[in-house]
Formats: C-alpha cells, structure tokens, sequence
C-alpha cells in the first residue's frame, strides 16, 4: 500500500514539475521574442519586405507563409478582415517560409514579379491557382507560367528577373529569420514581435485587438 502511494506520489510530482516547466518554456519563449523584437526589428520587419495596411499604424502583424501552403491561402482573407476592422491602425508584413519543396522558387517568381508591379496581381493568382500547381508533395513552379501570362505578367521578363542572385539572399534571410524565430510551419503570426499563446485564428483575432487596445485605447 505505501508503495503504492509512493508510486502514485511520484507521477503526479512529474506531472506538476512537466506542467510547470512547459509554462516556464513557454513564458522564456515569449520573452526571447519580445526581446528579439526590441533588440533587432530587422528580424520582423526588414526594410525590404511587402506590407499592407496602414503605413503609420501602431500595430504590426508579421506572417510567414508560404505560396504553396494551403492553409496560408486559406488564411489570408481572413487576416485583411482583420485589417479591415481596425483601419488606419493595422499593418501586415509579409515574411517568407518556404518549407515546401520547390516552393523557394515560387518565391522567388513572386518577388520578382515587383518589378513589374504586378506582386499583389500574382499572389492572388497563386492563391487562387494554388490546387494546380501545389500539393502536399512540394510545389511544381513550371506549372504556374501559364496562369500568370493570365495575370497579365510578362513572363519573359520574369524568367529573366529571376535570375537575380538578391533574391536567393531574400529566401535564405527569411528563412533564417523564420528558424531564429522558432517558426517550423504556416502560416505563422508575430503581433508587434508577440507570438500567439496557441495557434489559431481566434487568438490571432485576439491578440491584435489587445494591442490595438494597448495603443491606441478602448475603442
């Protein structure tokens, strides 16, 4: 019977000492990220990166996403409601995390569509496109030509504009960026440089509102 107790006794110490020490990881993780956003803005938002939103907000949203996942398709209507509910207050920097196979060359075709203006034009092409050229298997760029010609991209200018080594360097930062942060899938959401608690559209939601709250007051 005391060994009984004393077994029964031992799991659940375990059990508190495991409970505890995941808050402890966690809370250590949320601080390392507050101080990463602090010490180095870079790491969230280089000068380079695509935004939108509002230019002078007060709140930022970083995403790491990436072409050919189907969940970042999936989310990126709702985080412009989110930016739409707080106008004027709300900007999302978007990062890059192409886990995917062959999608760092997706990448690499949507950067440099910029150069033709036409880099909203071609994200929403590969969003809406996304089930004909991506799988769970990787990504098949060679697929994607035929719909950004229906884009209106100049496809030879882009095959060209590709070769660029600057955006290897792009892909490489980023995903140095991503794995100093800790992000290993998409998309994954940064609100001025806080992670979420637990990952989901709810807590999104959430955390952005408390920090529109945080700066610029009850609503």
């Amino acid at each position: 019977m005391n060994k009984q107790i004393f077994v029964v006794a031992t799991v659940a110490v375990l059990l508190i000492a495991f409970v505890l020490g995941s808050r402890v990881y966690k809370q250590q993780h949320v601080d390392q990220i507050a101080f990463l956003s602090q010490a180095n803005a870079e790491m969230f938002v280089p000068a380079d990166a695509q935004t939108y939103g509002a230019p002078d907000a007060k709140v930022y949203i970083v995403e790491f996403f990436d072409p050919a996942c189907e969940t970042c398709k999936d989310f990126a209507g709702y985080v412009k409601d989110i930016v739409a509910a707080h106008p004027g207050q709300v900007q999302v920097v978007l990062r890059y995390a192409p886990f995917h196979q062959g999608s760092d060359n997706v990448v690499k075709m949507l950067e440099a569509t910029r150069k033709q203006d036409k880099y909203w034009e071609t994200l929403d092409t590969m969003f809406a496109t996304q089930p004909y050229w991506a799988s769970h298997d990787g990504a098949k760029p060679d697929l994607l030509w035929q719909y950004l010609a229906r884009a209106g991209v100049d496809v030879r200018r882009l095959q060209v504009d590709m070769a660029d080594p600057a955006l290897d360097a792009l892909v490489k930062r980023d995903l140095a960026d991503a794995a100093a942060l800790g992000v290993r899938a998409t998309p994954e959401f940064f609100v001025n440089g806080k992670p979420l608690p637990s990952w989901g559209l709810p807590q999104l939601q959430a955390l952005v509102d408390a920090e529109v709250r945080a700066n610029y007051g009850a609503r």
